[in-house]
């Protein structure tokens, strides 16, 4: 049985609580693409990769071993922003109508984003994709 304790959740926990998509179909034209996808073992050693960066990132600090444990403070140290991604959550918080505690959310995906292409900053489209993925939080859906 899991604990509902924000402490006390596993990690892949906290992570969902973090991102909300909605699935929608696949159109047929990508199903019948010849594009190559990546393979899941090369998304395997990406997620190997980033959770390492992970690990040594907070090894100063005791119960936190991912992005998704983090609190504000260490959101603030880890997920510092460009000016012109301060700009894209400003906006994307007043367009969208998100929650306050959706923008720390947003954050936190963005910084693992970030580290899954081992980029040691946040760029402005690690926040952009970190924003689509907070689409259940917007004051419109499901109206």
């Amino acid at each position: 049985m899991i604990n509902n304790s924000t402490n006390k959740q596993p990690p892949i926990i906290h992570l969902w609580n973090d991102i909300h998509i909605e699935v929608t179909p696949v159109p047929v034209s990508q199903l019948n693409s010849l594009k190559p996808s990546e393979s899941s073992a090369a998304i395997r050693e990406r997620v190997i990769a980033a959770r390492a960066i992970q690990t040594e990132r907070f090894r100063a600090n005791p119960g936190v071993h991912c992005n998704a444990q983090m609190g504000s403070k260490l959101t603030r140290q880890y997920c510092a922003l460009t000016d012109e991604g301060r700009s894209i959550i400003e906006m994307a918080m007043n367009r969208l109508g998100l929650s306050a505690r959706a923008y720390d959310r947003i954050l936190r995906v963005s910084r693992t984003i970030a580290d899954l292409e081992a980029s040691p900053d946040i760029q402005p489209h690690h926040l952009q994709e970190a924003i689509t993925y907070r689409s259940l939080d917007r004051d419109s859906w499901g109206k």
